[in-house]
């Protein structure tokens, strides 16, 4: 079960609220307290933000929502930050990923603590920490032993293979939760305009391969469309997912249309309509002493007290 709470990362006089499952910050097992670490994104390359489970068991994908000039009331002090911040378990393989890859170029068998490093997001190292990680990371690399060691070496062929599996299992969901798909879904109102009886099997792959490609890199998302057997679409569809034309951020979502230009002298307004032969007379007649069509319906004067 859902629930908030208020974590407060190393930073002075900073805290968030969060909506995590309790499973994701009960530190009773082990030593360490659940932190908030930045580590590169595997799809952008740029920093995101994640959260370590206590003792580096589990990791979460952090996707916050913010909308301008809110805050929050945390027991008698009020939080500038008025960011909602929700926690998700995230496979860990997808962060290690581009590491693997990477060092695979050079064809050679590594230990895995000497690929997963980078110097600009040190907390990567820690990835190798949680359950999933060397137990699943026969899905993506070869593994040799030697002695008591163990190394590893990207396989695009076994990732290829991980990631259909993962998307057929995204599929499996969609289907069982009676989740919208295909070209004519309403993506922005989530309306459904057909039974799920007429969709067909590429909607459902193309979908979920949409959500997949989230945490992958463009080349690999193409490999992976390839892989499928889908035909790479020129332009976007309304069949992608919600999160790839919209998705939580720490900016505020912004309006499709400036609607204040309907307000501005710029706006082009219709040009008048031609008038009539009997308005052109009506126009050219002489109205000295003629009374307006409003005075009859003015009020009248009051007559005076004698």
């Amino acid at each position: 079960m859902a629930t908030k709470k208020k974590r407060t990362p190393n930073v002075q006089n900073n805290s968030w609220v969060v909506i995590a499952a309790d499973s994701s910050i009960d530190s009773q097992k082990h030593e360490s307290e659940p932190a908030f670490v930045r580590l590169r994104n595997p799809s952008t390359d740029a920093t995101s933000l994640y959260m370590l489970s206590s003792g580096d068991v589990q990791l979460f994908e952090v996707k916050a929502f913010e909308e301008d000039f809110h805050s929050w009331f945390v027991g008698q002090t009020v939080q500038r930050d008025g960011r909602l911040l929700f926690v998700t378990p995230m496979d860990p393989l997808y962060l290690m990923m581009p590491y693997l890859i990477k060092s695979g170029k050079e064809g050679k068998f590594q230990p895995v603590d000497q690929v997963v490093v980078d110097e600009e997001f040190p907390a990567c190292s820690r990835l190798l920490r949680c359950t999933r990680s060397l137990a699943s990371l026969h899905h993506i690399a070869e593994e040799k032993e030697v002695g008591k060691q163990r190394f590893h070496r990207y396989s695009h062929e076994k990732t290829m293979t991980w990631l259909k599996k993962k998307v057929e299992r995204a599929v499996c969901v969609l289907k069982a939760r009676n989740i919208s798909v295909g070209e004519r879904v309403k993506s922005r109102t989530y309306i459904r305009v057909k039974s799920e009886s007429d969709y067909h099997d590429e909607d459902y792959l193309r979908y979920a391969h949409g959500l997949i490609s989230e945490y992958l890199s463009e080349d690999l998302s193409k490999a992976l469309l390839k892989h499928l057997q889908l035909p790479e679409l020129t332009s976007p569809k309304e069949s992608e997912p919600p999160s790839k034309k919209r998705k939580l951020s720490d900016k505020p979502v912004e309006a499709e249309e400036d609607y204040t230009k309907f307000n501005s002298a710029d706006f082009a307004r219709k040009p008048p309509k031609k008038m009539t032969a009997a308005q052109k007379s009506l126009a050219k007649a002489d109205k000295t002493g003629m009374k307006t069509m409003s005075s009859f319906f003015s009020p009248k004067a009051k007559a005076e007290k004698k």
